[in-house]
C-alpha cells in the first residue's frame, strides 16, 4: 500500500514540476538512455526498490539512486533535483523496524546531496533552488507536540527530548547549512524561495525540544541573515515578536538562548552611531527579557547582547541600569544574585559621567542586598544546558549579600565607588553597620569588615560621620519605639478600668491555646 501510494505521488509531482520548470521528454532521451548504461552494474532488486519506493519519474528519465560522477555535468542539476524529490518521502520513526532498507536509502542519498552541495561543482539553477527549500520545507517544517510538563519557569531538571528521526533531520539541515553557505546559489533567485514564509516556519522550530535541533537551526539563521540582506529587518521583526510573545505572554519557550545567540553577532555588527531602532529592540526587548523566571537559562547570551550595545554607545548604560531597577527581583534570591552579575558586568565598561546619573537609586538597591539574609539552595533549572548550569551554579552557591559585597572586589567599581563617597556611603552604612552586628553569616560578616576598612582607608572622616548618623537614628528609632510601648500600655490599663458601656469597643487579652493531638 505504502509503495502504490508512493508511485501515485510521484506521479502527481512529475506532472507539477514539468508544468513548473517547463521539463520536455524530448529532451532528456539521450540522458536515459546514459543512465540505463550507468547503472548497469547495480542489482535488480536495487532496481525494483528504487523504482517502487523513489520513483525515478521525478525528473524524466533520471534514476535517483545513480551517483553524479556517472552522468555528465550538464545533467547533475537535473539528476540533483531528482535527488532532493526523492528525500521529499517523510518516513515514520516512532517503528525503527518500518521501512528500515528506504529509510537508509535516503540517508545515502542525502549524504550524497551534502557531498554534491560542498563540491561547489557549478550554480545551482532555479528548478534545484526551489527543489531544496521544497525539500527543507517537507522534512523539517512540523508541528511539535505540547510539552505541558514545561513551564517556562524553575523547576526540577527535565532531561532534553530528541527526536527520533534525528538521523534524517540532522542531514537535512546539514545540506540546508551548506546550500546556504555555497557559493553556487545566487541570493538574488534564492529570495524568491527562501521567503518570508519560509523564514517564519524556519523560526517556529527554535521551539524545538531537542537541542541539537536548535543548534542547527541557529547556524542557518545567521547564514540567513548574512546571505540575504534584503530580509534582515524582517528578521529582526520577527525575532522581536518572539521575544515579546515569551515575555509578556507566554514565559515558555526553548529557544531564547540561541536566538539571542544569533542576535550577539548581529549587534556586534551594527553601525555607529547605532540607528534609533536599534535602541529600541534594546529598550523593548532586551531589557524585558529580564523579567521572566527562567533568566538562567539565557543570561549568558542576554548579557552579551547588552554589553555589545555598550560598547558600541557608553552612554546607554545608565538606561540599562535603570531598565534593571525597574525588573528587579524582590522576592526571588536566585534571580537577584544573577542581577548583581549582570550589573557588575555592566559597571565595569561604565564612564564616570553615566555612573553619577544612576548611582543614587541603584546604592539604594545595592543596600538592600547587602543586608539580605537570604541563602536559599535554589531549585534546580528546567533546562541542563551549560548555561543553565553556570547560572543554577552561581545561584545555587552565592547568598546575595555575599554577591553585593563582591562588587568591591572589583577595581573599576571601587575607583567609581571612592570618587563618588560622599553620596554613595550614607546609602549603604546603615546596611554595613547592621550587618556587623547581627547578620547570620560569618562569609558576609567578614566581607562587610572589609568593606568597612577600605572606606576608612579612603576617608576614615566620612566613616565617621555616618557612624555618628547611624547612631542617632537608632537612639531616635529606640525612643519612638519606646514611646509607642507606653502608649500602648496606658491604651491596655485606660480600657481594663472603664466599665464597659453598649457599642463600646472591647479590649480583650489573648490567652495561650493548648492544641492536643
Amino acid at each position: 500500500m505504502f509503495k502504490q501510494f508512493i508511485n501515485k505521488l510521484a506521479r502527481k509531482s512529475w506532472k507539477s514540476e514539468s508544468a513548473d520548470y517547463g521539463g520536455s521528454n524530448s529532451g532528456n532521451n539521450a540522458v536515459t538512455s546514459g543512465s540505463r548504461n550507468a547503472v548497469s552494474g547495480r542489482s535488480n532488486a536495487v532496481k525494483r526498490m528504487s523504482s517502487a519506493v523513489f520513483p525515478a519519474s521525478v525528473v524524466s528519465g533520471i534514476e535517483p539512486l545513480i551517483s553524479f560522477k556517472d552522468v555528465p555535468n550538464q545533467e547533475k542539476q537535473n539528476l540533483f533535483v531528482s535527488k532532493l524529490n526523492l528525500c521529499s518521502v517523510v518516513f515514520d520513526f516512532d517503528d525503527p523496524n518500518k521501512n528500515s532498507v528506504e529509510k537508509d536509502l535516503k540517508r545515502q542519498t542525502l549524504i550524497e546531496l551534502v557531498d554534491f552541495v560542498s563540491s561547489g561543482s557549478a550554480k545551482f539553477t532555479e528548478p534545484a533552488i526551489a527543489a531544496m527549500c521544497k525539500m527543507s520545507a517537507v522534512n523539517l517544517f512540523r508541528m511539535f507536540q505540547p510539552n505541558y510538563q514545561s513551564t517556562g519557569g524553575e523547576a526540577e531538571v527535565e532531561e532534553p527530548m530528541f527526536d527520533l528521526a534525528w538521523p534524517h533531520l540532522q542531514l537535512v539541515y546539514d545540506l540546508l547549512l551548506r546550500f546556504m553557505t555555497s557559493t553556487s546559489l545566487d541570493a538574488k533567485i534564492g529570495k524568491k524561495y527562501i521567503d518570508h514564509s519560509f523564514i517564519l516556519r524556519l523560526l517556529d522550530l527554535f521551539d524545538s525540544d531537542d537541542p541539537r535541533e536548535r543548534d542547527c537551526l541557529k547556524t542557518i539563521l545567521h547564514r540567513i541573515y548574512g546571505k540575504f540582506m534584503v530580509h534582515r529587518p524582517f528578521i529582526r521583526k520577527a525575532v522581536s515578536n518572539i521575544f515579546y510573545r515569551f515575555v509578556f505572554e507566554t514565559e515558555r519557550h526553548n529557544g531564547i538562548a540561541e536566538l539571542l545567540d544569533v542576535f550577539g553577532s548581529v549587534i556586534s555588527g551594527f553601525a555607529v552611531p547605532l540607528k534609533e531602532e536599534h535602541k529600541m529592540f534594546l529598550w523593548t526587548v532586551l531589557i524585558p527579557l529580564h523579567k521572566p523566571k527562567s533568566l538562567g537559562v539565557y543570561l549568558q547570551q542576554l548579557t552579551y547582547c547588552v554589553t555589545q550595545f555598550l560598547e558600541k554607545e557608553p552612554k546607554l548604560a545608565s538606561t540599562v541600569i535603570k531598565g534593571l531597577l525597574k525588573y528587579w527581583p524582590i522576592t526571588n534570591s536566585q534571580k537577584e544574585v544573577m542581577f548583581l552579575g549582570s550589573l557588575e558586568e555592566i559597571l565595569e565598561g561604565m564612564n564616570m559621567v553615566e555612573f553619577q546619573k544612576i548611582m543614587v537609586p541603584l546604592f539604594r538597591r545595592i543596600g538592600c542586598c547587602l543586608s539580605s539574609s537570604h541563602f536559599q539552595r535554589a531549585s534546580r533549572l528546567r533546562r541542563s544546558s551549560a548555561v543553565a548550569a553556570s547560572a543554577a551554579l552561581m545561584a545555587n552557591s552565592v547568598p546575595v549579600a555575599e554577591q553585593a559585597h563582591l562588587l568591591w572586589n572589583n577595581d573599576h567599581i571601587v575607583n567609581l565607588i571612592a570618587h563618588n563617597r560622599q553620596v554613595i556611603l550614607p546609602l549603604i552604612f546603615p546596611s554595613l553597620e547592621r550587618n556587623t552586628r547581627s547578620h547570620w553569616n560569618q562569609a558576609v560578616l567578614n566581607l562587610t569588615l572589609n568593606v568597612k576598612k577600605v572606606f576608612s582607608e579612603v576617608d576614615e572622616e566620612l566613616v565617621l560621620t555616618c557612624q555618628d548618623k547611624f547612631e542617632e537614628e537608632e537612639t531616635k528609632l529606640k525612643a519612638a519605639a519606646e514611646k509607642r510601648r507606653v502608649t500602648w500600655e496606658r491604651l491596655e490599663i485606660a480600657a481594663s478600668v472603664q466599665p464597659v458601656t453598649r457599642n463600646a469597643a472591647i479590649l480583650v487579652t489573648p490567652t495561650t491555646t493548648y492544641v492536643t493531638g
